[in-house]
């Protein structure tokens, strides 16, 4: 399929099946507006999962401290696999009803979800919080931002979804705390993600007209996994959030295990996301010309290797200035990671099956997350909290089989196309 073709199968004309009329140009003013208001949208849901590391081990250290790093975990291997899980549903109501009946209710509940993580003090209380509410929520926005911008985006969307994902958080977080505490940083976060996703209200434009609901139309189809190539794809990207979120999570509670200050440790993770941006940035306006798929598989098993060469050493000879390294590198690896999972997935198959192929890799993907953190954190507890080897390999490993299964999907597709730019 030729790149027009591409274009006028996604966006049919006026005198196609579904009857659009006067759908506006692609990319202009609007589109890019549209992406600011993804800007917006991202960064006050995704970009705040990027800070999961700071509550891990804040919660580890005061609040729950009673509790093992693999129930804490669960917190927020929640709210990554609600990023994921109801995707289907909220890109269904977005196609038929237009963004606004998602992202204003979901808009609502993220500031909702932020006010009663600051008052809450039972782990209950901060998983039906942060965790439950916290997560449909931003699972909601995070939704209608990447499908609205992927509507005015064809020709150029791996690079317009990898501005979208751009983030930066524990700074402002950081910042905050010190002045109010940790939970008044929470309430002082509730009030600048408000402030974003208002913003983001503004924006955000669906380009296409609204469709009529259709109650024969499946959402997801296990089905499309006959398709090796497919399912090479689906199990690969699996093991690779299997194994991405670890240092996100794990490394500011190692940093402060063997002197880093709190802060110190929490910057950490602001190295991660400063170097995301061009991560998130450069790899898809690459892949765009040279193949998303070939992109994805270096990143994925550049993530793999990072952790095994720069933060795994980290346990037997300790050095501020390595770890520090290893945060920026990790950050743009696996920042491309996350920025090229959803374009991979479209070029997966034919523009027919689009939506439930969207829907059957975000009902799969949700589960990755869920299980990863957790179980990275019995691997910690096993080793008595000391040693964090064992996690690291766990991650290394899942990043490199999980490349490797990419990497065979990508040849796939290269024979089946018959080209090398996939």
């Amino acid at each position: 399929m030729t790149e027009k073709q591409d274009t006028e199968a996604a966006f049919p004309g006026p005198n196609s099946d579904q009857g659009t009329k006067d759908i506006s140009p692609e990319e202009g003013l609007r589109g890019w507006l549209c992406v600011v208001g993804g800007f917006f949208a991202l960064f006050a849901s995704f970009g705040f999962l990027n800070v999961i590391g700071l509550f891990q081990s804040t919660y580890q250290a005061t609040t729950l401290r009673d509790y093992s790093p693999s129930t804490i975990s669960w917190i927020f291997a929640m709210q990554l696999a609600l990023m994921w899980g109801p995707g289907p549903f909220f890109g269904r109501l977005v196609d038929n009803f237009g963004p606004g009946v998602v992202l204003y209710p979901c808009s609502t509940l993220c500031v909702f979800a932020l006010c009663m993580t600051s008052l809450a003090t039972e782990y209950y209380q901060i998983f039906l919080a942060q965790g439950l509410a916290f997560g449909i929520g931003a699972g909601g926005v995070f939704t209608t931002a990447l499908v609205c911008v992927g509507q005015w985006f064809i020709r150029r969307r791996g690079l317009a979804i990898g501005i979208v994902t751009g983030v930066i958080f524990p700074v402002f977080f950081i910042k905050i705390r010190a002045h109010v505490g940790f939970y008044g940083a929470v309430r002082y976060t509730a009030l600048f993600v408000g402030i974003l996703l208002i913003s983001s209200c503004l924006l955000i434009r669906s380009r296409l007209p609204r469709k009529a609901w259709d109650p024969k139309l499946t959402w997801f189809n296990f089905g499309l996994l006959k398709d090796k190539q497919f399912a090479l794809y689906m199990a690969g990207s699996w093991l690779v959030m299997w194994g991405l979120w670890a240092p996100f999570d794990f490394l500011p509670s190692m940093a402060q295990s063997i002197g880093f200050s709190p802060d110190m440790a929490i910057y950490l993770i602001s190295c991660i996301n400063a170097s995301s941006i061009p991560g998130r940035i450069l790899p898809g306006y690459l892949g765009d010309r040279f193949g998303l798929y070939n992109a994805f598989t270096a990143v994925s098993l550049g993530s793999g290797l990072a952790i095994l060469t720069l933060w795994a050493p980290f346990n037997y000879h300790h050095s501020h200035a390595a770890l520090i390294v290893f945060a920026l590198v990790y950050g743009f690896m696996s920042g491309s990671c996350v920025s090229l999972l959803m374009p991979c997935a479209a070029k997966a198959g034919k523009i027919e099956t689009l939506g439930q192929r969207f829907g059957t890799y975000q009902i799969i993907m949700s589960s990755s997350p869920l299980t990863g953190l957790p179980i990275m954190g019995a691997i910690l507890a096993r080793q008595d909290g000391e040693s964090y080897i064992g996690l690291q390999m766990f991650g290394f490993s899942a990043l490199t089989l999980g490349a490797i299964l990419v990497a065979i999907s990508t040849w796939i597709l290269r024979q089946r196309n018959e080209t090398w730019k996939v």
